[in-house]
Order: structure tokens, then sequence, then C-alpha cells
């Protein structure tokens, strides 16, 4: 119980953080669209991630400069295109409704995007793999499973409460004004993500 403590301790605490996935889920639970299936793709994604860290991963991501160099330069483009999608939202009329006449992205569409979000995000491998699998590494070999059990506990909350919980924000979204900073403010954040990758690149 002590392991799957620390565990959910150690993945609640680098998971809940803003980030361009997070922000994304936070847009899709105020949409109320595909909740459910998008939150589960980011837990089974990060079990995946946290599992694989634990069982010694990061150490080949520590030491591949080259594969950092390429998540990194492909993360700051589809990072900087998704900004300028979201300052072209927040022009646009159909960013300011959250009802059954908002049209629904199809589900296929919204898992590349949360896969690009994660995969082409080197900063979720470091938290990930290296951070949260660098302190599972150390846990002794019998009771990792309780490690790993522990941050994915901590994963599903997270996501499940950020997924669904956003619903409660709705009526202040029903206000063109709010719909327009948040659009804004998540361009800016994508800016800010892509701009932090450029120091993970080196040539």
């Amino acid at each position: 119980m002590e392991v799957f403590t620390h565990g959910f301790i150690v993945g609640i605490s680098l998971i809940v953080a803003i980030g361009s996935q997070n922000a994304y889920i936070l847009k899709l639970g105020l949409l109320k669209q595909h909740i459910f299936k998008a939150v589960l793709f980011c837990i089974i994604t990060d079990v995946l991630l946290i599992s694989s860290g634990v069982l010694g991963l990061g150490y080949f991501i520590k030491g591949n400069q080259l594969l950092i160099n390429c998540i990194a330069i492909f993360g700051i483009i589809f990072l900087c295109f998704y900004s300028f999608l979201s300052f072209k939202s927040a022009l646009k009329n159909e960013s300011l409704k959250i009802d059954n006449e908002v049209k629904t992205n199809p589900v296929k569409k919204v898992f590349a995007m949360l896969f690009m979000f994660t995969f082409l995000n080197p900063h979720v491998y470091l938290d990930t793999v290296l951070l949260i699998g660098g302190i599972g590494a150390n846990v002794e070999d019998s009771l990792k499973i309780f490690f790993i059990l522990g941050t994915s506990t901590a994963s599903a909350v997270w996501f499940l409460s950020l997924g669904y919980f956003s619903r409660l924000l709705i009526p202040l979204f029903k206000k063109p004004i709010t719909w327009k900073i948040l659009d804004i403010l998540i361009a800016l954040l994508m800016l800010y993500i892509a701009y932090s990758l450029t120091e993970l690149v080196k040539l």
C-alpha cells in the first residue's frame, strides 16, 4: 500500500500540469465530444509510457539525442500549427457555442490530435518515462507493479476529472468572450511549449 500511495503521489504531481494534452481534453470536455474515448486514450498511453519507463526504456531514450531531436522538431511544428488554428478559432463564431449545433469532430480526428499531442511532445517522455520511470525503477522488482498501479490510478483520476468536471464550467463558456479567451490562451500555451522544446534540440 505504501508503494501504491507513493506511485499515486508521484504520478499526480507530474501529470497535473497545464500542458497541450490537458488543454485539449479540457476543450473536449467543454464541448462534450468523445470525452470517454479521449480520456481512455490518455490513461492507456500514460500506463504504457510509465510502465516502459519503470521497466527500463528511459535509459534508452535519455541516451539517444537523435531521437529526442526528431521528436522535438516535429513537436514544435505541430504545436505552432495548432496554435495558429486556435488563434483562427478565436475569430470564428462556431467556437463560441456549446450545444447540439456545434459540429462534432470525428473520433478519428480526436485520436489523431491526441496521438500527436502525446507522442510529439518530448516533455511527455521526460515526465512519464524518465522521471516517473526513473523513480519507479528504483522500487524493488516485486513491488514495481504496485508503483505502476499507483501512478496509473493518478492518471485515471486526473483525466476523468478534467474531462467530466470541465462541464461544470459550461455556463461560463456560453459567453462568447470566454471562448475567445480560452482559444487565445491555448494558442499562447502551444507557442510557449513549442519554445520550451527548442531547448531540447542539440545539433
